[in-house]
């Protein structure tokens, strides 16, 4: 269980960099080669994390195999960035929403609204 923000958004990126990694791998199986791949964060810490090789007395409780990105990020398999909360269209799929906002949301992911196409 994880004791902050910071390390459930850690915990988190390092599940998605195992899946972009797989994703990568089936994409050169194909021929298409991808260089680095962009991670978009919203928590600058869990991002720091990523970046800093040394263990603190703050992160020592993390277990080593969620450590598993801040490899791949020195590697330069992928990249953490920092992107406004606003803007963060992975939380349609976790949060509720007012209607604005999720058709705010759905509209930068390019959904259709199936009203429209009938």
């Amino acid at each position: 269980m994880a004791l902050s923000t910071a390390e459930s958004e850690y915990i988190v990126a390092g599940s998605c960099c195992a899946q972009i990694l797989w994703l990568k791998q089936q994409l050169e199986d194909f021929g298409l080669k991808i260089s680095k791949v962009h991670l978009l964060c919203d928590n600058t810490s869990a991002i720091n994390l990523t970046k800093n090789q040394i263990q603190h007395s703050r992160t020592k409780h993390i277990e080593i195999r969620h450590h598993f990105i801040r490899d791949h990020v020195n590697n330069g398999d992928c990249e953490m960035k920092f992107i406004e909360t606003r803007l963060q269209l992975a939380d349609i799929f976790t949060k509720s929403f007012p209607k604005d906002r999720f058709f705010f949301l759905r509209n930068e992911l390019g959904i259709l609204d199936s009203q429209t196409l009938s």
